[in-house]
């Protein structure tokens, strides 16, 4: 599953994917694969994001066009 709104969150964020891997404590190329759905994104790699970027995680996962 790809998730189309890491990518656009991070985007409109203006930050690299770089940044956001050091925001989660892990390698550039572990958080490139969690964006393009090639590794499932863990449960609290979600959450943090979620509470990084201000809205749901449902939004993330694409569950809600609701952001919060």
């Amino acid at each position: 599953m790809r998730f189309q709104r890491l990518e656009d969150l991070r985007i409109d964020a203006d930050k690299t994917q770089e940044e956001i891997a050091n925001i989660l404590d892990c390698k550039r190329e572990v958080y490139r694969r969690y964006e393009k759905g090639v590794y499932e994104i863990p449960v609290w790699a979600l959450i943090k994001l979620s509470e990084y970027y201000q809205v749901s995680t449902d939004y993330i996962l694409g569950l809600t066009d609701e952001k919060k």
